[in-house]
């Protein structure tokens, strides 16, 4: 009896163990995709319970987020708008998406399509695009931060990155 103490006490512990994971990881599930969202209107993130589905992390800001919505209803959610262009690129149904893009100037979900985009913001993946409800001199369309994004010229290009904080640097009068 006594030899099996020892080894019960080990099956307990690594028993509770198990069910303190379990129990975690049923409270921890993350939103990658949400169903039967018929009426394709943005869906308010959760933060840290939502995952980008273009590179997988953790959505912690909705600073840079955006929302891809297909014609059947499906959501995806993304931290970066680069991302978010790169994978609906491989996406049958692209032209057809509703895209909707939080707002930086009036901290509201917009339609990604109609709104504007800086170049140069620090954003999670480094494409550097803020988007805008209003338009200034220095923001461009989504069909041009599109072209950007798949030409590979985003803060992430180190030569590209360089090119536009000096012409941000001049236009402050830096």
């Amino acid at each position: 009896m006594k030899s099996l103490r020892p080894l019960l006490i080990v099956a307990t512990i690594i028993a509770l163990i198990i069910v303190l994971f379990i129990s975690l990881a049923s409270k921890q599930k993350m939103v990658t995709v949400m169903e039967d969202n018929i009426g394709k209107q943005p869906i308010p993130i959760i933060l840290n319970h939502f995952q980008d589905s273009d590179c997988g992390m953790v959505i912690d800001s909705v600073e840079y987020a955006s929302q891809v919505i297909a014609p059947d209803g499906k959501t995806w959610f993304f931290h970066d708008h680069g991302g978010m262009i790169k994978w609906l690129e491989q996406k049958s149904f692209k032209k057809d998406a509703i895209i909707w893009v939080h707002s930086l100037d009036t901290q509201k979900w917009i339609d990604g399509r109609q709104a504007y985009y800086t170049r140069d913001e620090i954003t999670p993946m480094e494409y550097g695009f803020g988007a805008y409800e209003n338009p200034k001199a220095d923001r461009i369309g989504f069909d041009e931060m599109r072209l950007y994004t798949l030409r590979g010229e985003t803060m992430a290009n180190p030569t590209i990155r360089q090119q536009l904080l000096r012409t941000k640097k001049e236009s402050n009068g830096n």
